[in-house]
């Protein structure tokens, strides 16, 4: 289905009335800095609800999502048997705070699914899923430090929110008033795809370090796909100097693959982090792993995590649906056939255009880099993301909003689709991106 009509600015009157009130009674007028359209000007979309592969906003317009709520709506909104399992759920108690089966039969799931999880703890986010699992590794090796990536997000938690100085390696310094230096400290923050850099590192500081913390396909930074040189560098280090190697497949995890990006890799973490698409859309996030490294979290062990909404009866009933239809009946060669499509599509449009763009893909995920110059660089790190012309991206996307296409609001975000979007959505999109790239020369 084509939105059936121009979504300019004066069709949006009451989304701007409802963020002028939000900002008055919300900081930013937004519960998520993700939402408030900062990385492209402007006032956010306030919407009413969602089908399939459409959001429709307050305002009654339509638009093709290629967010599906930042990437667990990978069978598109309100899919009938996740509602019904939710309804079921619901009719019977909406938390309990006490051990339910259903959250044992979820847990069965994902192991099954993911090899390298042997055991598994539900919680309630992904960024709570990433903190439990530094302090996991730092409760089992005995150790202090870890390793994260410039441009990889991993959660608003303070020993993660740190970013890269401009050496190869350095210690992190925190990007946010409320994280604390001694916090940070023991956050050493590396340019992703370079081994080069890791390899320094564990040569000098390898028995300080307790874990390397990394998106496996990143899509935080817009997506970037790992190098194979680089992932290996990741496992045999942390093997060898018995530092634990965590996955963070909140953005991958089920959607790449039904075994995530891990198994399309063919990498076996120690530790991996789940969240969006593993609820279904509603919160939750899971940590898990090697079964000797589990077994260190309270009760079996002395590591404390805890948390009264984990394991959500509503979330488990969403995420245990979600997962078994991709399961019984995967979508991911239809996403694959819908994100080659989308790739070339967008590509050809801005070789017409004549716009230096840079396009990387992994399935469902996908990122156009505005570069700046002729001789454009490969986007292997945050380095090389960091050159984009975000300015440019900006204008992309108000021109897709215009035309009922609801693109990333941030040029460091990955775009997602979902099994609802048809062959004709997927055309129309491309028609879209052509009218608007062409515009932008």
């Amino acid at each position: 289905m084509v939105p059936p009509h121009a979504v300019t600015a004066e069709r949006r009157t009451k989304s701007r009335a409802a963020f002028a009130r939000a900002g008055q009674l919300i900081p930013g007028g937004v519960n998520s800095p993700a939402r408030a359209f900062g990385g492209v000007g402007g006032e956010p979309i306030f919407f009413a609800s969602a089908l399939g592969a459409h959001l429709t906003d307050i305002d009654g317009n339509t638009y093709l999502d290629y967010i599906g709520s930042w990437g667990p709506m990978i069978l598109g909104h309100r899919h009938p048997r996740v509602v019904a399992a939710i309804q079921s759920a619901l009719v019977l108690g909406t938390s309990y705070g006490a051990p339910t089966e259903a959250e044992t039969h979820l847990a069965q799931i994902i192991i099954d699914a993911i090899p390298s999880i042997e055991k598994v703890r539900m919680v309630s986010s992904g960024t709570e899923a990433a903190m439990s699992a530094v302090r996991l590794a730092r409760g089992f090796t005995g150790r202090d430090k870890i390793i994260k990536f410039a441009g990889n997000y991993h959660g608003h938690a303070d020993s993660l929110l740190v970013a890269a100085g401009s050496a190869a390696a350095t210690l992190g310094v925190p990007n946010s008033p409320g994280v604390t230096a001694g916090t940070a400290r023991d956050t050493i923050v590396l340019e992703y795809n370079e081994p080069e850099s890791l390899e320094d590192l564990f040569a000098s500081a390898g028995d300080s370090i307790a874990a390397v913390v990394m998106e496996p396909v990143v899509g935080n930074m817009g997506l970037v796909v790992p190098s194979k040189d680089f992932l290996a560098a990741a496992r045999r280090l942390t093997h060898l100097h018995g530092a634990l190697l965590v996955f963070d497949e909140v953005m991958t995890g089920f959607r790449l693959s039904y075994g995530g990006a891990q198994q399309i890799l063919g990498m076996t973490p120690d530790l991996t982090t789940l969240g969006k698409i593993v609820g279904g859309g509603l919160p939750l996030g899971a940590y898990g792993g090697r079964r000797d490294i589990m077994n260190h979290v309270l009760p079996a062990g002395k590591v404390f995590q805890a948390g009264t909404l984990s394991g959500n009866p509503l979330a488990v009933a969403s995420g245990t649906a979600t997962l078994e239809l991709l399961r019984d009946a995967p979508p991911y060669a239809l996403l694959e056939r819908h994100g080659a499509r989308l790739e070339e599509g967008f590509g050809l449009a801005a070789k017409r255009a004549a716009l230096p763009v840079w396009i990387a893909r992994q399935g469902s995920m996908m990122t156009m880099f505005f570069q700046p110059g002729p001789d454009i660089l490969p986007v292997r790190g945050w380095k090389t993301a960091s050159l984009s012309d975000t300015a440019r991206y900006g204008r992309f996307f108000w021109g897709m909003i215009d035309r009922g296409h609801y693109m990333p609001c941030s040029q460091y975000e990955a775009l997602f689709f979902s099994q609802s979007h048809t062959d004709s959505d997927i055309e129309a999109t491309i028609q879209a991106a052509s009218e608007v790239l062409a515009s932008l020369t």
